[in-house]
């Protein structure tokens, strides 16, 4: 948990990306990580010539009962690993991993900080944009606005965005 402890403290002290303003520990990830392993939800980690690249996982999107089956993904990368199509070799397979897991609904959210990668990766890989929120989180000094993305894990919604169908 100490290389994603560090992957991740850079996001909080160095960028907007994420609304944590103090990086967790590594006892903390560890305990992030047992109630996910409880709960049932998939947390990888790709790891590339013996060296942590990347981690990705879903997590509850509400606690009400009803919200059950539509989660929240995350996914960071090493800054210095990023570029090479790690990012959407994670995704891909933290989606299936989610749907064994029994998500149908994704729920991405995205910082719009100017920086359109996280977007256009979920695009890529079948997320619509399903709303804004504006001005919703304050770092480094400005306001944030904050995209909501989503793609189902359904086997219809699949189906439809292999053929085009709707």
């Amino acid at each position: 948990m100490l290389a994603v402890a560090a992957i991740f403290a850079r996001y909080v002290s160095d960028t907007v990306l994420t609304f944590e303003l103090e990086p967790p520990t590594a006892a903390a990830w560890r305990g992030r990580l047992a109630s996910l392993a409880a709960a049932g939800w998939p947390f990888l980690v790709l790891v590339v010539d013996g060296q942590l690249v990347g981690y990705a996982y879903v997590s509850p999107w509400r606690t009400k009962p009803a919200y059950a089956h539509t989660v929240e993904n995350s996914i960071y990368l090493d800054p210095d690993s990023a570029g090479r199509g790690y990012g959407r070799v994670l995704l891909e397979t933290l989606l299936a991993a989610a749907g064994s897991a029994g998500a149908r609904q994704v729920i991405a959210v995205i910082v719009d900080s100017g920086s359109p990668e996280s977007m256009s990766l979920h695009r890529a890989v079948g997320f619509v944009q399903a709303g804004r929120l504006s001005q919703v989180g304050f770092k480094q000094d400005r306001w944030l606005d904050v995209v909501l993305m989503q793609t189902s894990l359904t086997s219809e919604s699949i189906t439809s965005a292999v053929t085009g169908a709707s």
